[in-house]
Formats: C-alpha cells, structure tokens, sequence
C-alpha cells in the first residue's frame, strides 16, 4: 500500500491532480494487467510508449497515473495525476523507497554465468521454512528488479534478487535501489563485451555491487575465478568476505565431484554430502554460492542438502529432455565462450552410443572480439562432437573453423535460423534414439524454436 505523497517524494515529482493522502494499492507498468485503485506507471521504451495506453488503463477503474508528459485527454478529476521527469527512473525511486522500509535481508547475486540459478537456488533454499521474495526468470534489469521490489511485503523473511548488466553503471544503479547485505559474484567471464570492452571492465561493473552493500555488508565470491580470487587477496573486509570454490582454501569448497545416474554428486568441506539433478558440472559452482548463503543465514548443512536434492532447474539451462523421440539438452537460454564450452563439458560426460550432435547459434554482445571468439570455440566442439549444425553468421565462423580443425565437412550444416535448424535435424540429419543433441545460443536466436511441433 501507497500513499500519492509517499510517491511524490520518493519520486521528487508535481502532483498535477488528486489528494496527497489517497492511498494506491499497487504499481502497474501493463495496462492490460491493471487492478482496481492500482498507480499505471507510463513506461516509455524504445518499441512503445505507456502514454498511449493511459486512456485505456482508466478503464480498470485506477486510483493514479505517473507520467512524463500530460494525455491529450483529460483524466478525471478523482484520479491523482504525477508528472515526474522520467517514469522509468520513478519506478527505481519507488522501488527503492519501498525496500527501505522493511528491515529483512537482501541477498543479490550478480555474475557473468549462473546468476539465474544461483538466485533461484538460494530463495530455495531459504523458502524451506521461510517467505522469500525473488525475481521471476531473469527480471534483473532496470525495470524488472524494480517491480520485484514493489511487491515487498510484512510478510516477507527475505528478498533474493538477480542484478543483469550489458552497460556501465547498471549493476550500480540497481544495487542502490535494491540495498543488498549480502552480495553475491559468481564469476567473470566474456559476456556483454560489446560495451563492457573486456573482462577488465566485466570485472570493475560486477564489482559495483559491493559498494552498495548494506550492514552487515557481506560479499560471498567465487574463489576459483582468477579476477575474484585476486579481489578476496586483496580485499580489506577481512571476516565480511567469504569464499567458495573447488579449492582447499575456499570457505566452502566442494570435492568429490562425480556424475552419477543423472546426478551430479559432491563433499563440501570434506564431510557433507550434496546431490543435484543436472548433467552440469559447473552447477558445483552455483550450488556452493547458494550454499555460502543458506549457512551465512543460519541454515545446517543437512537442511540446504534436502533442499537442493530436490531443487528444479530453470528451463533452457542444461535441461535433459526427450523430444519426439530424442535426447536433448535444451541449454537454450543463453550462450557465451564460458557457458558453451560447460555445455560441451556436459555433453562429452553423457553416456551415449550414437552421435553427439550440436546446434550453435551464435554468439552475441561479444564486441570487436566476437569473430576471434566463435573461432576459438571450434576447437572445444571438435574434441567434443560428431556433428554441427551452426546457425547464423557468427557460428557459420566456428563451422568453417571446426572444419580447418579436422572436423569432416559431411557432418556440418549451415542456416541462418533455428526453425531451419529443425528442419535440417529432422528432414535431414534424422538423428536417432542413441543419439543425444545439445541446443544452445544467444537469447535472441530463439534456439527454444528447436523444441517447436
């Protein structure tokens, strides 16, 4: 519950119309999902703009508007109108008044790979005996960690929150919205060059998070990644610094790694046992990082290891499904040099007795080095698979690559899209039930168009 003036000054707005004291049940950026005495929130992107939805969200009888500039038409004159100077940048204020007012820890969890299920992990865990707030999927942007937020309540024991960056100074602004205790960096890798340059600068953006850390301000870091591990040498937190990784010095470090019967098993601290349900060896990773944070938090070894034994992956993250008949590993949420090359690990453990089949999209927001970068990769599919099927200009690089590399050109197909990429799989490369097909690539290749009927 709002108030028109909590909004107002959160937002250092003009209450154009209506009662400072009028209260607001919610905020709404959908015009199409909007609930009685709800605020509709005119969002202004690149594709549209909420302004032009303003005379059709009066319809659901809503109690407030925040807008840039004022409709054509009137608004009657019971409903409060706010003019800010830019309606995105109002929703963080709000967003950030509303997190500082409930006294519960925040954790966030930032990171070039493993964010998602790193999140999605920790709110498991901590969800056992507990009510956690979390972003849904990958709502970590300037607009989806803010509608997170906004749905804090009393109610509410902890907030778990994912933080997405592509540009400088995101990882920053959304951290002193969100006002983390905990922050969380799973590891830098070669994602989103394009405008963060290099790893170098990956590095100085994830790092932002720490500085916005609220008491007890703990950072819990990725001790087997060579940036990170220098950060924890160098770091002057002392005690407020913890560490996990596959190394004897870490805080929780895990040993004892094995893939057993779809299982990924391993130690933590030599003594406790963990089991998940994935093909994916660098899950070891996300798991020690929501583990850090369930022991930080109070949890027993025991209780996190129940919890994550039955813990379900996110969709598109190195799921095994079957598909008319076949096995694949839909690895199709996203890709970069870091992921791709831990899905290859993965499907070069799994037990098969045909073909190991790829289907590459490419690669994106890689910056000046992505053709290097698709070349490179070649190496790893060809030690790894029998057949490729690349898709767009960029994999088409790592197709010809694969090719200089000894793979035989009989065993890769070139298309410029995934619905053609299904058509190539099953009208012409005719995979069988011993076979098993790894589908992986950028967000927007829509590579999900593999699993469509």
């Amino acid at each position: 519950m709002f108030s028109v003036e909590e909004i107002v000054k959160a937002t250092g707005g003009i209450l154009i119309q209506g009662d400072r004291n009028d209260k607001i049940c919610g905020i709404s950026t959908d015009s199409r999902k909007l609930k009685p005495f709800e605020a509709f929130l005119a969002l202004r992107g690149n594709n549209f703009d909420g302004h032009d939805f303003i005379e059709e969200s009066l319809k659901s009888k809503i109690s407030c508007v925040i807008v840039e500039r004022m409709p054509e038409n009137s608004i009657p004159s019971g409903i409060a109108v706010i003019k800010v100077k830019n309606t995105t940048l109002a929703l963080g204020d709000i967003a950030r008044s509303r997190r500082q007012k409930f006294n519960l820890p925040v954790i966030a969890v930032t990171g070039s790979n493993g964010k998602t299920t790193t999140k999605d992990m920790i709110a498991w865990i901590l969800s056992s005996n507990a009510q956690v707030l979390k972003n849904e999927g990958t709502k970590n942007n300037q607009i989806g960690l803010p509608q997170t937020l906004l749905q804090l309540t009393e109610k509410d024991n902890f907030a778990v929150v994912e933080i997405g960056t592509n540009h400088f100074g995101e990882v920053d602004y959304l951290a002193k919205i969100a006002k983390p205790n905990i922050g969380l960096i799973t590891n830098i890798g070669q994602s989103h060059l394009e405008f963060l340059n290099n790893l170098r600068g990956v590095l100085k953006e994830k790092l932002s998070l720490l500085d916005n850390l609220a008491k007890p301000a703990l950072a819990i870091l990725n001790a087997d990644d060579k940036l990170l591990k220098g950060i924890i040498t160098q770091s002057n937190k002392g005690e407020h610094v913890f560490s996990y990784g596959i190394n004897e010095k870490a805080d929780f470090c895990a040993s004892a790694i094995k893939l057993k019967g779809g299982k990924l098993e391993f130690k933590v601290n030599r003594k406790f046992d963990f089991a998940l349900s994935t093909l994916g060896y660098y899950n070891t990773y996300n798991a020690l990082g929501a583990i850090s944070a369930g022991r930080i938090l109070g949890l027993s070894y025991p209780e996190i290891s129940c919890r994550l034994d039955v813990f379900k992956f996110p969709e598109g993250r190195l799921n095994l499904v079957e598909f008319k008949g076949l096995r694949f590993i839909d690895d199709t949420y996203n890709s970069n040099p870091f992921s791709l090359k831990a899905a290859l690990t993965a499907m070069d453990a799994a037990r098969c007795k045909g073909n190991k089949i790829l289907i590459m999209g490419d690669m994106l927001e890689l910056g000046r080095q992505k053709e290097l970068l698709h070349k490179q990769i070649a190496r790893s599919i060809t030690n790894t698979c029998d057949l490729l099927v690349a898709v767009g200009g960029l994999a088409r690089l790592t197709a010809q690559s694969a090719q200089k590399s000894g793979f035989k050109n009989k065993n890769i197909f070139c298309c410029d899209s995934a619905e053609e990429a299904r058509g190539l799989l099953f009208n012409k490369i005719s995979p069988t039930a011993r076979d098993i097909i790894l589908v992986k690539g950028s967000r927007s290749m829509k590579m999900e168009e593999i699993f469509k009927i």
